[in-house]
């Protein structure tokens, strides 16, 4: 029985067809280390598992390889993994993944950009990229979250202090235009951002967990003063670990505008969105 006044739709002729869901897009820049990705698998291996089982359809997406990124629209969200590459050095396939990067962030489609990631998507929205004046840092290392973080979509709940992985030489020397700082340590002043309603790049490694940390450790050995005392504080990260599957949470609801309505407190609008300068 229809209401008053309601058409009475004819069947089709043609069989509906299932939508496929949008996938979670992870940008792999780099690869890790040969010894690891043979015990453990890749990072974009990393993250899938850190995005959780529930994360829905994940794909994988190799720039340096010269494939095409998708349109924005097409995602549900994307994560951009670290690499040993340097975003200062600013190589073509690079520089392409920020302009399409820039174009995610202003679809307001989720964002989470890790390491490399982080720097990329900070360069790719004005911000300044380049060696961090203190040299490398690496290993476990104590977290302090801003103020901001605790209303921030992804951060909110988290400990106000809690240790992550780190190896990095290269920074967010200065971030971009209208972006919220919400993390820093001693080294690192920008250990996290958002920019936008729902962008966020991380330096630390969320991914990482304590046997690939100790594996970079022993990498870099010939490079620390002391690498056995670097090695001895490595331990699990589980507070930033859960970013992952956080960042799945939050994709799952929908766009960014709808899944991160609580960023509205920071007003930002579309005065954000300033695209790399070459």
């Amino acid at each position: 029985m229809t209401s008053a006044g309601a058409a009475i739709a004819s069947p089709s002729p043609f069989p509906l067809l299932p939508v496929e869901p949008r996938p979670i897009l992870i940008v792999k820049t780099g690869n890790t280390l040969d010894a690891l990705r043979g015990q453990q698998g890749d990072f974009d291996d990393w993250i899938a598992r850190g995005l959780g089982a529930d994360a829905g359809a994940i794909e994988v997406c190799d720039p340096r390889k010269g494939t095409l990124l998708p349109e924005p629209e097409t995602l549900r969200a994307v994560v951009i993994t670290g690499s040993h590459e340097m975003v200062s050095h600013r190589a073509p396939w690079s520089e392409r993944t920020a302009e399409w990067l820039a174009r995610c962030v202003q679809a307001e489609v989720p964002v989470l950009g890790i390491c490399y990631g982080h720097q990329l998507l900070a360069h790719a929205m004005g911000g300044t990229v380049d060696f961090h004046p203190g040299g490398l840092e690496i290993g476990t290392v104590a977290l302090h979250l801003a103020s901001a973080a605790q209303h921030d979509p992804l951060f909110a709940g988290l400990p106000e202090q809690f240790p992550v992985q780190v190896i990095h030489r290269q920074s967010a020397l200065q971030l971009p235009p209208g972006a919220v700082p919400l993390a820093a340590n001693a080294h690192e002043p920008h250990q996290a951002f958002r920019i936008g309603r729902c962008a966020w790049g991380v330096q630390f490694h969320p991914e990482f967990d304590a046997a690939a940390m100790r594996g970079y450790v022993q990498a870099q050995a010939p490079n620390l003063d002391d690498p056995d005392a670097v090695a001895a504080q490595v331990r699990p990260t589980p507070e930033a670990a859960s970013l992952l599957g956080r960042f799945a949470q939050l994709a799952a609801g929908g766009t960014g505008r709808e899944t991160t309505s609580a960023a509205s407190l920071t007003g930002y609008g579309a005065s954000v969105f300033q695209p790399f300068q070459e």
